[in-house]
């Protein structure tokens, strides 16, 4: 026998079909955004409440991948929480701006435009949708 077990195989060929599930659902970086946007025609519960949202500042919904702000009164916007930097997961939004803790960029909470680098691109928007209190992806 070559030394190649049942259990080598099974091991082998389950390890590659679970790579290969992987790599469909990977996606290129290039497309922007972070692809949670509730566009696959499921209903989405609430992201946020309005008023867990504070004018002039915002949220970090890390397990969405998007973070939440009111620029202005009775305006909300989102943005992409992965900043274009180098893909970290941005942390806070403080003094009108969103901030990345990983080499601190910083991005408008009005646009996702870089107000500070090292990023160079602004945060992809996302599209939200407010009804009542409730925040939801549009």
């Amino acid at each position: 026998m070559s030394g190649v077990t049942r259990r080598t195989v099974v091991a082998v060929g389950g390890a590659g079909l679970a790579a290969a599930a992987l790599t469909a659902c990977g996606g290129s970086e290039a497309e922007g955004g972070t692809g949670t946007g509730g566009g696959d025609g499921v209903p989405q519960g609430p992201l946020a409440k309005t008023g867990d949202i504070p004018v002039g500042g915002g949220k970090v919904l890390a397990d969405k991948g998007i973070v939440i702000t009111q620029p202005k009164a009775g305006e909300y916007k989102a943005f992409s929480s992965k900043c274009t930097h180098a893909g970290c997961a941005v942390g806070e939004v403080k003094d009108g701006v969103i901030v990345c803790p990983c080499h601190q960029s910083r991005f408008d909470i009005s646009d996702g435009s870089v107000t500070s680098g090292p990023a160079t691109a602004p945060l992809p928007p996302e599209p939200i949708e407010v009804k009542g209190e409730d925040i939801s992806f549009g």
